[in-house]
Order: C-alpha cells, then sequence, then structure tokens
C-alpha cells in the first residue's frame, strides 16, 4: 500500500523524481540512476531562493511518469514516514532554510496581484514584530504577578492581612494610622497566626505557634510545588537555562516550551520561592519567557511551520533579531514598571545611592572578595555535582517529591529562629544593599552615637559598632552557613529553582560582614597610615552596604559557571574508563554511552555505485573509508548527493547549500 501511495504521488522506488521533491535527505536517495531534466526559465539555483516564482520542472525516469509541480508544495508535501521530527531529534536545517526561502519567494510574487496578497505580505513582513511585542507583554506581566504573589505567599506563613486579605505585611500596614516609626512592621490590622490561632502576641506560646505555623505552610507550598511538577508538567523543573541553549541550537524536546510547562512553572514557582527554600526566580523566569515566545509563534506561519526561524537567534545573530529583541526588552519593562510590582516606581528590587565613593585601600578587601566568590563557586560546583550523583546512585533519587518535603522541612525548622534567614532571599539582599541612614531601624544599624567627636565631616560618620551590630553579624556568619549549605542541596530538586537569588545572597552576607570589619577597623585606628589620608575623625569613608554589592557580583559570577557545563578546554573521552585528571582541570565531556562502536565502513576500492546503493538501502549518514585496515576518510549523506548531482550533469551547488 506504501508503494502505491508512493507511485500516485509521484515518488516511486527506481526514480529520482527530484532531489528537491524529499521532505529529508533519505528520501534524496531513494532510486539511483535515473535522469533529471530541470526546465527552468533561469539557470539560477533551484534551491538558493533566487528561481523565478511559479517555475516548474519536470521528471523523467525513462518511463511514463511526469509531474509538474512547485517546489514548496512538495516540501509542505507529508512523505509516510518522513518530514517530522521526533523528540530528542536534531532539525534539518538546510530543509528548514530552503521552506523558508521558497515561502519568501511565493509571497514577494503574489503581493502586486490584489489588495489581499499586498496585506499577508505585510502581515508577513511584520509578523516578526508582533511576536516579540505579544512575547514582551506576556513576560512583563507574568513576571510582575509572581513577584506580587510570591511576596504575599511568603509573609501568608507568618500572618494574614485582616482588612485585605490579598495585602502582603507591608501593604497592609501602609494605611494604618497607629503604626510608628520605631515599630514600622507593626499595625492593628496584621494578624500573625499566634494572634489568631491562641490570641496571644508574645511569649513563648505565641513563639511556638508562629514556628509551628511557619513549618506547616512551608511544607504545603513546597509539596504543592513539587506535586503540580511530577503530575502534570516534569518539564517545569530547574532553571530551565541549559535546556533553552541546547534547543535553540537545533534539539527538539517536545512540551518543554508548551502551555502546560508555562501554566505549571509560573504557578510553581511563586510555590518554590514561598516555601523559602534556598533557590531564586531570575533563572526560571528566562524558561517561561521562552515559553511565551514559543506559543505566541505558532499563531503566525511564518514560525509555526518552520523550525529553524524560530531559532534563528541561535543559528546566526542578524541585526534585525538584535533590535527585535531590545524591543522585547522596553516592552516588558514598560509592563513591569505599570505593574510596580516592587512597590517603589522602579524597574529593579535591589536600588541603592551611595554618596561616598569608594578609596584605593579598599581595593584589598574587594580582591579578598574576589576570592571568596571564587572558592564559593568552586565548591558548589563539586559539591552539588557529587550530592547529584549520590542522589543518582542511591533510592533516594526515585522520590522526588519525599526529596523536596525532607529539604523544605530542614530549612524552614533551621532558617526560622534566625532573622535574616527567615526572611525572604530578595528583602535579604535588599537589607544587606542598603546603606545606614537616619530613617533605618534594622540591626545592622544600630551603631552608638560618639558625643567626643571633635570634628563632624559628614551629616552621618562612622561610628563604633553598637549591641545590635554585634548581633547581626553573628546571625549573619550562621545565614552564611545555612545558605551555602541549603543552596548544594536545593538546586537541583524537582521543583523550579534559580542559582542568581541564593548566590547573590551568600556573596552580599560576606561582603556586609567583611564591610562592618573594615569600617570599625577604620575607625578605631583611622591614624594607620592606609586609612591616615582618608579616614580622619568624624569622615564617612566606609559603606558596608558597597561591600555587600561587591561580594554578591563576585558569587553571582562565579556560581554562574554552574550553567555552562562543559568548557571549551575540557578533555573528551571515548574510553570506557576516564583517566585521572589533574584536581584544577575542567569536567571531562563523556561521549562513551553515543560511540558507535561497530560503524560501517567500505574500502577505497568499493565502487560509487555500491556505496549509492547501500546509503539507500541502509539509511545510513555516514560511511568510513579504509584502506587495508587504516581509516583514510568519512563519506557522509551530504557527499552522496553531491555526486549524485554530478552524476546528473547538474551543478552540485542546487542541491546543497555552500
Amino acid at each position: 500500500m506504501e508503494s502505491e501511495q508512493l507511485f500516485h504521488r509521484g515518488y516511486y522506488r527506481n526514480s529520482y523524481n527530484s532531489i528537491t521533491s524529499a521532505s529529508s535527505d533519505e528520501e534524496l536517495l531513494d532510486g539511483a540512476g535515473v535522469i533529471m531534466d530541470f526546465q527552468t526559465s533561469e539557470d539560477d539555483n533551484l534551491l538558493d531562493g533566487d528561481t523565478a516564482v511559479g517555475t516548474h520542472y519536470t521528471m523523467t525516469n525513462g518511463g511514463s511518469i511526469n509531474s509538474s509541480t512547485h517546489l514548496l508544495d512538495l516540501l509542505d508535501e507529508p512523505i509516510p514516514g518522513v518530514g517530522t521530527y521526533d523528540d530528542f531529534h536534531t532539525i534539518d536545517w538546510v530543509r528548514e532554510k530552503c521552506k523558508d526561502r521558497e515561502r519568501h519567494r511565493r509571497i514577494n510574487s503574489k503581493k502586486k496581484e490584489s489588495a489581499w496578497e499586498m496585506t499577508k505580505s505585510l502581515y508577513d513582513a511584520w509578523s516578526g514584530w508582533l511576536v516579540v511585542t505579544l512575547t514582551g507583554l506576556a513576560s512583563g506581566a507574568l513576571a510582575g504577578l509572581i513577584d506580587i504573589a510570591a511576596d504575599w505567599m511568603t509573609d501568608l506563613k507568618e500572618g494574614i492581612c485582616l482588612s485585605a486579605l490579598w495585602y502582603n505585611h507591608e501593604q497592609c500596614c501602609w494605611g494604618s494610622n497607629e503604626t510608628t516609626f520605631e515599630e514600622r512592621d507593626k499595625c492593628p490590622q496584621w494578624k500573625t497566626w499566634a494572634e489568631l490561632i491562641i490570641g496571644q502576641a508574645e511569649g513563648p506560646g505565641s513563639y511556638i505557634m508562629n514556628y509551628i505555623m511557619y513549618i506547616f505552610w512551608a511544607l504545603s507550598f513546597a509539596f504543592l510545588a513539587v506535586s503540580l511538577v511530577k503530575v502534570f508538567a516534569p518539564y517545569a523543573c530547574g532553571s530551565g537555562i541549559p535546556e533553552i541553549k541546547t534547543i535553540l541550537s537545533g534539539f527538539i524536546i517536545r512540551g518543554y516550551l508548551g502551555k502546560w510547562t508555562l501554566m505549571i512553572k509560573t504557578i510553581t514557582l511563586v510555590l518554590a520561592v514561598a516555601s523559602g527554600l534556598s533557590l531564586g526566580k531570575e533563572g526560571p523566569l528566562v524558561h517561561v519567557a521562552c515559553c511565551c515566545g514559543n506559543i505566541f509563534s505558532y499563531l503566525f506561519p511564518k514560525y509555526s511551520t518552520n523550525e529553524a526561524k524560530k531559532r534563528e537567534v541561535s543559528y546566526y545573530f542578524p541585526l534585525k533579531t538584535l533590535w527585535r529583541s531590545f524591543f522585547a526588552a522596553l516592552v516588558a519593562a514598560f509592563v513591569l514598571r505599570s505593574i510596580n510590582p516592587f512597590g517603589n516606581s522602579r524597574l529593579v528590587l535591589f536600588y541603592v545611592e551611595y554618596h561616598t565613593p569608594w578609596y584605593l585601600f579598599e581595593l584589598f578587601p574587594f580582591i579578598l572578595l574576589g576570592v571568596f566568590g571564587g572558592l564559593w563557586g568552586a565548591f558548589f560546583i563539586r559539591a552539588n555535582i557529587a550530592w547529584c550523583r549520590r542522589r543518582k546512585s542511591t533510592k533516594f533519587g526515585k522520590y522526588p517529591v519525599l526529596e523536596v518535603i525532607i529539604v523544605a522541612a530542614i530549612t524552614a525548622v533551621i532558617a526560622f529562629p534566625n532573622p535574616y534567614t527567615r526572611l525572604n532571599t530578595s528583602e535579604l539582599i535588599k537589607e544587606l544593599f542598603t546603606d545606614c541612614g537616619p530613617l533605618e531601624s534594622s540591626s545592622l544599624c544600630d551603631y552608638r552615637n560618639d558625643m567626643n567627636a571633635s570634628k563632624i565631616v559628614d551629616d552621618i560618620p562612622d561610628r563604633p559598632a553598637g549591641i545590635g551590630v554585634y548581633s547581626a553579624i553573628w546571625q549573619l556568619c550562621l545565614a552564611l552557613i545555612f545558605k551555602i549549605i541549603m543552596t548544594v542541596f536545593t538546586f537541583g530538586i524537582k521543583v523550579p529553582s534559580g542559582l542568581f537569588i541564593p548566590s547573590m545572597a551568600i556573596g552580599a552576607i560576606a561582603g556586609r560582614i567583611v564591610g562592618i570589619a573594615v569600617e570599625q577597623l577604620a575607625y578605631y585606628h583611622h591614624d594607620w597610615f592606609i586609612f591616615k589620608e582618608w579616614c580622619e575623625v568624624g569622615a564617612d569613608c566606609i559603606t558596608p552596604g558597597l561591600y555587600a554589592m561587591v561580594g554578591a557580583a563576585a558569587c553571582l559570577e562565579s556560581a554562574r559557571k554552574k550553567q555552562e557545563g562543559i568548557v571549551g578546554s575540557s578533555r573528551v573521552c571515548f574510553a570506557q574508563h576516564t583517566p585521572s585528571l589533574p584536581a584544577e582541570s575542567p569536567r571531562p565531556l563523556k561521549l562513551r554511552s553515543i560511540l558507535d562502536m561497530s560503524p560501517f565502513t567500505v574500502t577505497d576500492h568499493t565502487p560509487m555505485e555500491i556505496v549509492v546503493d547501500i546509503f539507500r538501502k541502509l539509511g545510513l549518514r555516514q560511511c568510513l573509508v579504509t584502506h587495508n585496515g587504516r581509516l583514510l576518510g568519512i563519506i557522509t549523506k551530504k557527499d552522496i548527493l553531491r555526486h549524485m548531482a554530478q552524476t546528473a550533469n547538474q551543478d552540485p551547488a542546487s542541491i546543497m547549500f555552500n
């Protein structure tokens, strides 16, 4: 039946028909020995997009089968078993590029026929800008929605706003007249769970009840997140950045950028962040934006029927793609600014201003923070890879829901007693970046006013640290150890998780500790030669918040290497056992599992007709050529196509793109 279908549609095993009529390279090899007679109005190449539109060609194989049709129809016409991409396969760039050129040529030829065709031509030309506009609108709206929902659910672990249930803690106290400057986070409208359940606002009973409710909500959010991912969208876990890079290079992963993945990742990202796990949402937001772009691309035939057009940014980066990407970012920023999820009328969460410049002697502590960032990155990569291997080799990896519950329980139990680990990670970074001013009531700004200062240069000079600052330093040290350990075990679990925010938090904590230490050292030893020129008595020369920002940048860059994986200097191993490598060398690329241990070979004396027949019947993609057991070279499927074109007295460039 299949042979009859192919016969009636112009395909037959003993005829080429046309090299360009196949939907894949395998069909181009189906039937050697044909004589091809392309009749075109020009001598240009048929497949490079320069042939006149409407050109037809006749295919003859010595029999009575003649066909006259358009190239685009043959490219779009499905052949049994050919023309579709299976899951975890790569796309055919040449075929997709050919289809796009034919489509563009046909649209240009018809646009002068009628007003409707001109409208279709304009629609096709502007479809790229429409796609990026819709993607920017959706990405900005979803980012704002995720930020607002995550903040609300994070505060839900501690209490609820009775006047408006959809308000978080800060919004609930905005309109309260009972809020004081010293206790700006307390208002009658906001009730903790202890106040609602047992009617106590303070005391041991209140602390224990709030502790229990904090753990309850953290476990509930984590369980709901991992359950939704496991049941509805397994691809929604992780950050998604490595997989997106793979897809952009031409790999097919069905459903990874689909509507279910988008919906589940948006919901579970809010739940995962609100559960208090040591993860961020910035990396998964890249996956969310790519899902939006993929879904909107199906509304336009220019992209829905061509896999290469969806990935042109990875194959080559023309200037038009750069401008479209910039325009999409502008649209997303405009939408995010309109939503105002941070409540400060700004596009960034960590907006700070430092009025004191840094001095030359501060380069030394900055270098130390850079060294710390490198050590953190190396430790995290090695520890996380070791834990992932351990997870795969034990039964623990077979129960992802149980793993998430255990990690969330440990995180909640340890995080609640420490106010800096109990905070949302983004809020923690914001507090560490902020410089101490007259309106700050944080423990990090609990300095003692020095009444003996003889000279006041700035409004807020360097002052001796108070009890609150020393207490905050110990709490930050414990928070630093907690964040380092829990980030190693959290990154890789089956919930949406990013690495940017936890890395920034670790660096910001270390930077703030170093900044306070340098500040106190400069205050008590201002007569040292390194401080004498800049840090005189009463001067404000050290800004601890600046150190937090430098540390965050150092740790973020180091941990980002985790996303990159194999580097250019990695050793490629084909053997069963990997040889021992130096400790500082990058991890090797192991290709043993995908290595063909018995490749098909021919000798250099094999006739080319037999080689063509072998490729046609066995469906080979490449074949090794040997001489007396030694490798001479390789013949690929495209080499066979060029040979077939030369045999038919055709230019090989008309078959394959240069």
